[in-house]
């Protein structure tokens, strides 16, 4: 067999021409040089023929003689019973095994049970909406990339689509659960000045549309804790309501709208550039509330259902 091992220098044939032309005469340096390879790998492949002809110039096998930390099928099957089975820890079911520590670790790793939590089946998700306008109202932002030239999302190719040293745009958005009604803002940072600034003008926003807000839910940013933030609210008598932590799907609201957003409005159209895109907002986002059908409002734009919850809370 010719072809070489994955982490060979020389295939069998090279090798082959090597011991030939050391044995025709010529130095084993020289043969080294021309062939690109050390005097040791030289000596090393006269010594296999001379031990066992032209068979001992193939290729070995690479695997290591002796796998260590192998252990039966029974027994790693034994691991993964403890471990489903009885919740017990690795120490625990090396102490009842007779293990080492590492060994069972390696093979809890290797199995997806390294975690203890993993175990649990996921929390399924609650769906809910509330009922009322304005009876809790989603937060958050999304950082998008500033550019000055269309971005491959928009072209289908990278090919000269680098916009370095461009800088962020922070996009808050506020969605009423009930309606899906969204205000949306692109600001400079996401600060707490910023962000508490950005609660009271959607929430004066909201008013104007006739939604008095109740409760606001966000998720745990620095901005959403801060006091300046916590002040506001509580002298809006308003609730705050964190998500949990590394949870983004209990602010669904607001996550899928922020999907939405970037599917129809950032990256649905090639604008020229960041700023072109920024002014391009108002109209999208006046369209998404009076015009775009919503599945989860029956195929009713956001605005309807806002007359149609009023009508019936009236």
């Amino acid at each position: 067999m010719n072809n070489p091992h994955h982490g060979a220098r020389l295939t069998v044939y090279s090798r082959e021409q090597i011991v030939s032309r050391v044995r025709a005469g010529q130095r084993a340096s020289d043969v080294a040089e021309a062939f690109g390879v050390s005097l040791r790998t030289v000596r090393k492949w006269l010594a296999r023929f001379r031990a066992g002809g032209r068979a001992a110039l193939s290729n070995r096998a690479s695997a290591p003689a002796r796998v260590s930390g192998r252990l039966p099928d029974r027994l790693v099957a034994l691991i993964l019973h403890l471990r489903r089975s009885l919740r017990l820890t690795g120490a625990e079911i090396a102490a009842r095994l007779g293990l080492a520590r590492s060994t069972v670790a390696r093979w809890l790793a290797r199995s997806g049970m390294g975690r203890l939590d993993r175990l649990d089946p996921p929390e399924p998700v609650r769906r809910y909406q509330r009922a009322r306008p304005g009876e809790l109202i989603h937060l958050d932002i999304k950082k998008l990339g500033r550019f000055d030239r269309p971005g491959h999302r928009a072209t289908g190719t990278r090919t000269g689509c680098r916009n370095r040293g461009a800088g962020w745009d922070f996009v808050h958005v506020a969605v009423d659960d009930a309606t899906r009604l969204a205000y949306v803002e692109v600001l400079a940072d996401e600060r707490k000045d910023t962000a508490t600034a950005f609660l009271l003008r959607a929430l004066r926003w909201f008013r104007g549309h006739g939604i008095l807000a109740e409760r606001v839910m966000t998720d745990n940013g620095s901005a959403y804790r801060s006091r300046r933030f916590a002040k506001a609210l509580r002298l809006l008598r308003l609730r705050h309501i964190f998500t949990r932590p590394y949870t983004p799907r209990t602010n669904g609201k607001a996550e899928r709208f922020i999907q939405t957003l970037l599917r129809e409005w950032a990256y649905g159209l090639a604008h020229p550039s960041s700023a072109a895109r920024n002014a391009d907002l108002p109209r999208w986002l006046d369209w998404f509330n009076r015009s775009r059908p919503h599945s989860a409002l029956s195929g009713l734009p956001p605005l309807k259902r806002v007359n149609d919850l009023m009508r019936t809370h009236i």
